[in-house]
């Protein structure tokens, strides 16, 4: 359900910059989300067609550019991609890591007219 706040939040952000460019029409939002992040999709889809309804960006498309997750160890420094069953370090084996990417969500873009 958390979809719902980040899809009102993103929207509001969406507005505030239309407004200030001075644009009547909101035609693309163009999001990143990282993989970790937690939100699907489908479910900032549907709310963003229910919260959007009635405001300049009614109807717009919303982009999902994925961001896969990069870990970094703490005892190596090694960077790495993560796999569904392996999240140790391949250089040293250690667990202790950092997440370096795959949490994000924000709006990169937006197209007007």
């Amino acid at each position: 359900m958390h979809e719902l706040a980040v899809t009102q939040g993103m929207l509001s952000i969406a507005l505030e910059h239309a407004t200030k460019a001075g644009a009547t029409k909101i035609m693309h939002i163009n999001l990143v989300i990282g993989e970790m992040s937690g939100i699907v999709d489908d479910s900032v889809q549907f709310y963003f067609d229910f919260v959007s309804k009635d405001t300049p960006a009614e109807g717009a498309s919303l982009n999902f550019d994925r961001v896969p997750a990069r870990f970094r160890c703490h005892k190596c420094q090694t960077t790495y991609s993560p796999t569904d069953r392996q999240w140790t370090c391949p250089q040293c084996g250690e667990l202790s890591l950092e997440i370096v990417a795959g949490q994000e969500f924000y709006v990169d873009s937006i197209e007007v007219e």
